[in-house]
């Protein structure tokens, strides 16, 4: 039940985080998280390929490595600055910086 929530959060309040631009680097490892477990977890047995044809057992896996590759740019670069996160790091250097205010 936990992990449902998880999953639901994570995919939901993620994705709209990643539009805006805001916590990118959490939101994309959650999505990334998301979609491994999704993979391992009920893809993996119906191969690569979606189910074109309808004849396949389920769906495969190939719309989850490529989120999982659109997921790995935005952990190592960050949302940039145009991004809510260069926002907020442009506009309170100090709280970022961990120096306090005398």
């Amino acid at each position: 039940m936990v992990v449902a929530i998880l999953v639901i959060l994570g995919e939901s309040l993620g994705a709209l985080s990643l539009m805006a631009g805001f916590l990118t680097r959490f939101c994309a490892a959650g999505i990334l998280l998301t979609m491994s477990g999704a993979i391992l977890m009920v893809h993996a047995g119906n191969g690569f390929f979606m189910n074109w044809s309808g004849k396949q057992g389920g769906e495969g896996f190939e719309y989850h490595l490529l989120a999982i590759a659109l997921c790995l740019p935005l952990l190592i670069s960050g949302g940039g600055l145009f991004s809510a996160d260069g926002f907020i790091v442009k506009r309170f250097p100090l709280l970022l910086s961990g120096k306090t205010i005398n």
